[in-house]
C-alpha cells in the first residue's frame, strides 16, 4: 500500500486533469489557492464511511450509492440538489423496509464535474483546443479556459456538500467522485 500524502494523487492516473495547460505558473497558483481551502471531506467523515462500509461487508447493512455520472454547473440549483437527495432517501426507505436492515447512503454528488476523454484535444475546422473535460476544467463552449475557473467553480461544489451535510439522516455520507478536482 502506498503511503498517502497531499501530493500522492499526482502519481496516480488522472486523465481528467489536463497535463497541457499553457500557463504552468497560473496552474501552480490555482493549485496553491485550492490547497489553502478547507478540505471537502473531513477525516471523521472518512472514518464514519469506513465503519459503515464494514457493516455492509459483514452483511449488517445495505449499500445504496446514488448520484449523477456527470454534473453540470448549468443545472446547479437548490431544487436539483434537493431532488437528488430526495430520490436517494426514497430509495433508501424502500430498501430499509425490504431488506430489514440499515441502508448506508453514499451520494456521488458534487464531484462529477470532470471526466476523462479518449483524446486530449478536439478539432473544429482549423482550430484545435483541449477536449471538454467537464465543467470544473473547461466549459462546453469551444474556447480555451484558464485554470482559474477551478477556483471559481469550487464554490458550487462546497455549496452542494453543505446542502447535503445538513440533511437529517444518520447514515448519509457525501462521497467525492473519483473524477473530482485534483486536490
Amino acid at each position: 500500500m502506498t503511503t498517502w500524502s497531499p501530493d500522492s494523487w499526482r502519481a496516480l492516473p488522472a486523465k481528467h486533469i489536463p497535463q497541457d495547460y499553457p500557463d504552468a505558473a497560473k496552474l501552480a497558483e490555482v493549485e496553491a489557492t485550492l490547497a489553502s481551502y478547507p478540505p471537502l471531506v473531513f477525516a471523521g467523515e472518512v472514518r464514519k464511511l469506513k465503519k459503515r462500509l464494514s457493516d455492509v461487508a459483514e452483511g449488517k447493512a445495505f449499500l445504496l450509492q446514488g448520484g449523477d455520472c456527470a454534473e453540470s454547473f448549468k443545472e446547479f440549483n437548490p431544487n436539483n440538489i434537493r431532488d437528488t437527495f430526495r430520490v436517494i432517501l426514497q430509495m433508501a426507505v424502500t430498501l430499509t423496509f425490504a431488506a430489514k436492515r440499515p441502508v448506508v447512503k453514499v451520494g456521488r454528488i458534487a464531484g462529477q464535474f470532470a471526466k476523462p476523454r479518449s483524446s486530449p484535444v478536439e478539432k473544429k475546422g482549423d482550430i484545435e483546443l483541449p477536449s471538454y473535460r467537464g465543467d470544473i476544467i473547461n466549459g462546453m463552449e469551444f474556447t480555451c479556459t484558464p485554470p482559474s475557473i477551478i477556483c471559481t467553480r469550487s464554490s458550487e461544489v462546497k455549496i452542494s456538500f453543505s446542502c447535503h451535510r445538513h440533511r437529517p439522516s444518520r447514515t448519509w455520507i457525501i462521497c467525492v467522485g473519483s473524477s473530482n478536482m485534483p486536490v
